[in-house]
């Protein structure tokens, strides 16, 4: 009697406060994975900063490709900014305590940020098909007015599934623990926390992956594959188009596949650690923001230029200052 008593009240308490677990080991493990992880934060925000800085400053580069891979660059700088500094506290200090309602607004922000950067890949694939498919059309198609339509449907799409699934996420009572195995507020991390069932929580969830992220990169590829098309009919030199594009699905499909791992490993049953699971949901969302302003900015001639330019600019004021203090 007693214990059926104990149970229901504890089935009555609703945990507010969680402790996310991180990555388990020795203090000097943590210590030691502090590095790589500070190192793939910092060079995050320097590479997307500079490709922010060159394009607005520059008149030149105002145009819808480059001000799309500036957009990209401020979506890639702000993604690590909601998760990497609590993770790297709590390698090092141990610091990991986090409230339902901050919970839940870092798992809004991670994935709603995370959905806006597939969909700016599909807006860049958009943009190269105008250019290579129909370039006499291409300022029309871009107009703003015109290009609008492409904008609100995806970031609508986005916002409706990404507030759902924090919505379903809110509703829940989490009374089993208080412990989030995970780095960061991943959903399912949170939800599998839950007293009731959580069937439509995962339902949801798989459906914003697979109309999200999966959806914008089988368009990104259809896309790419007009373009292919496209070229071989026209019998132009396209080396370098074809380079681009096949770099361009490599990547999105690589990261797609990571994304994939983490969100159906809380799904079906595996061996797989809880370090790993949140070494590859890390990544997934980490590694982009580091390789795409390489991929989709630097390997860009006129961006490249201005970067060496101010490069040089640096070290030649570095060298200059020295010389000019008495």
């Amino acid at each position: 009697m007693c214990s059926k008593m104990s149970e229901h009240a504890a089935r009555n308490i609703s945990h507010t406060d969680f402790i996310l677990s991180g990555f388990s080991g020795s203090r000097e493990w943590k210590q030691l994975l502090f590095i790589p992880f500070f190192l793939l934060f910092v060079m995050s925000i320097t590479a997307n900063s500079m490709i922010i800085f060159i394009i607005l400053s520059h008149r030149a580069l105002h145009s819808p490709m480059y001000l799309l891979i500036c957009v990209m660059a401020f979506v890639d700088l702000v993604i690590p900014i909601f998760f990497v500094p609590n993770m790297l506290f709590n390698l090092l200090f141990n610091w990991n305590h986090i409230s339902l309602m901050g919970c839940l607004v870092q798992m809004f922000c991670i994935h709603f940020f995370a959905s806006v950067q597939t969909t700016i890949l599909l807006w860049m694939a958009l943009d190269r098909f105008y250019a290579i498919c129909t370039p006499l059309h291409y300022n029309e198609h871009m107009r703003i007015s015109a290009f609008l339509k492409f904008v609100i449907i995806p970031m609508l799409r986005n916002a409706v599934f990404i507030s759902a699934i924090v919505g379903l996420a809110r509703s829940l009572s989490y009374c089993q623990s208080n412990e989030i195995k995970h780095c960061f507020c991943e959903h399912m991390a949170l939800v599998t926390l839950a007293c009731g069932p959580i069937y439509v929580n995962s339902v949801v969830g798989l459906c914003g992956v697979f109309f999200i992220s999966t959806a914008d990169i089988l368009l990104i590829a259809l896309s790419y594959v007009r373009i292919f098309v496209s070229l071989f009919k026209s019998g132009k030199s396209s080396q370098k188009a074809f380079s681009t594009c096949i770099t361009h699905i490599i990547v999105m499909f690589v990261g797609l596949i990571f994304a994939l791992t983490s969100f159906l490993s809380y799904r079906i049953k595996n061996d797989m650690s809880s370090n790993s699971h949140m070494a590859i949901s890390s990544m997934y969302l980490l590694v982009p923001t580091c390789l795409n302003p390489i991929i989709y900015g630097i390997r860009t001639k006129e961006i490249r230029q201005q970067v060496i330019k101010l490069t040089l600019l640096r070290a030649w004021v570095r060298r200059t200052c020295p010389a000019e203090t008495p």
